[in-house]
């Protein structure tokens, strides 16, 4: 009587399991074929079978995760975050790879709540990462400083982030900021360059007695080491604190002009605040400079020159202003009076020899002597090395250029003009991969502002799409 009360219940039992082993062969062979897909690098067949594998046995909630990783890795971040951000508990790598797939599909504000979501359960240095470089985006320069401090807290021999958050002290914590660039360059020599040009503008800055002015030498400093992001910054913080500072409102045009802005407006301020400094109008030639308007350029820079008479700046510009007029005889001169003026500065044997190089007068006889005495002066300075290796390139020594321009970016790798100078020595060479390289190095940039409209035109002309 027993057998026969329970031979309903054993059917029963048969026909569920010969209805879930087929589910869990087919559940348990998609993880297989993932996993196995996941060791090849094929994450586009690894995300699908995750996929499969989480509809077949919804209890594996990890599998959600997996998909979603897999997804991200295989490039389609749209899908990964629909996996990912319906998953009920995610690992560290999961919110790393969620954060990542916001940030690639350019949705700021999810990046930096799903890394702040994700910090809740751990302490991530990757999710911190991430959350610098998404306030960087947002241009949130605070909470990018408190990221990066966390980021270098729980990771010590990051060269960048310490040089990141060093620079970002020198606008908000000057004092603390020494201390971490200097070990950014104890981790990575080749930020020796940059860290002793910050290093000297911080002594300078401390000095100042006017917060504008300690203001304007940080932001100029930015300029010079191409970060004209953080350059504004410091303009806009000079113009909020004295407010009828011109050079400050004509710095600040030029880092907007920089930026790919217009500038005019702040420009035009700084002229109104004070019509005689020399310093305005020189940064008003470069504006129209910029504008191709000529005449106008130089008139701002012989205006320069009358205030200040002795200064070699004001001549180089005034060169500059007739070379761009084809007055290429008034050029020479003006550019030779910079060096008579200051024959100790390299900078103005430095312009002196661009000038020859860019358009092919007296290369042999002046130019490449000037370039040459730039680098005597100041012989680990990357600006004096490009200028040397863009001569060596018009008089045709290719090799030496290639030499010269490579040594210049190995001591600034964010030397623009040397990357536009080296591609066009790999051109000269027919080393069209290298030049191509190089151009889209520029281009693609966050940080290289003008130069990047050089490096499109270069990339236009030789590689036309």
């Amino acid at each position: 009587m027993s057998q026969r009360k329970w031979t309903p219940l054993f059917i029963i039992l048969l026909l569920l399991a010969s209805f879930i082993t087929p589910v869990f062969v087919a559940g348990y062979s998609s993880i297989h074929r993932a996993e196995e897909a996941w060791s090849a690098a094929d994450y586009k067949t690894a995300s699908l079978e995750y996929a499969q594998a989480a509809k077949i046995l919804p209890w594996r909630r990890d599998l959600l995760e997996k998909a979603g990783i897999a997804f991200a890795r295989a490039n389609d971040f749209s899908t990964a975050i629909l996996y990912l951000k319906n998953t009920d508990t995610l690992s560290e790598d999961g919110w790393v790879w969620l954060g990542t797939a916001y940030y690639q599909t350019g949705d700021l504000p999810s990046t930096i709540t799903a890394c702040l979501e994700g910090l809740k359960n751990f302490d991530s240095v990757r999710l911190y990462q991430l959350l610098a470089f998404s306030y960087r985006g947002q241009k949130d320069w605070e909470h990018e400083l408190s990221a990066l401090e966390n980021q270098t807290r729980l990771d010590p021999n990051d060269a960048y982030a310490h040089y990141r958050l060093g620079l970002l002290l020198t606008l908000y914590s000057p004092g603390q900021a020494l201390s971490v660039l200097k070990h950014a360059s104890s981790l990575n020599p080749e930020l020796d360059s940059a860290v002793q040009t910050l290093s000297t503008a911080l002594a300078v800055s401390d000095q100042q007695t006017r917060p504008a002015e300690s203001l304007l030498i940080i932001g100029r400093t930015f300029g010079l080491l191409q970060d004209w992001e953080l350059a504004q910054m410091a303009f806009e913080r000079a113009v909020e604190v004295e407010e009828k500072n011109a050079e400050a409102w004509a710095w600040l045009g030029e880092a907007k002009q920089q930026l790919g802005q217009d500038g005019r407006v702040e420009l035009d301020k700084a002229l109104r605040f004070d019509h005689t400094s020399a310093n305005v109008r020189a940064l008003r030639g470069l504006y129209w400079s910029r504008q191709k308007k000529y005449p106008q350029m130089l008139s701002e820079y012989l205006l320069a020159a009358e205030f200040e008479p002795e200064n070699p700046r004001w001549q180089a510009g005034i060169g500059e202003a007739y070379s761009k007029l084809g007055e290429l005889v008034s050029a020479l001169e003006a550019y030779q009076r910079a060096v008579d003026l200051a024959p100790d500065q390299p900078d103005s044997w430095r312009l002196l020899a661009i000038f020859c190089a860019e358009n092919g007068v007296h290369v042999e006889d002046i130019g490449l002597p000037a370039a040459q005495q730039a680098v005597t002066l100041s012989p680990n300075d990357p600006l004096m090395l490009d200028a040397l290796g863009f001569t060596y390139l018009s008089s045709g020594r290719y090799a030496l250029a290639e030499q010269t321009l490579m040594q210049a970016i190995d001591l600034l790798p964010n030397n623009f003009s040397a990357h536009i100078h080296l591609a066009m020595t790999y051109l000269a060479q027919g080393n069209r991969t290298s030049a191509y390289n190089s151009l889209t190095y520029v281009r693609d940039s966050d940080i290289s502002g003008l130069y990047a409209g050089d490096a499109i035109q270069l990339l236009e002309r030789y590689f036309p799409q």
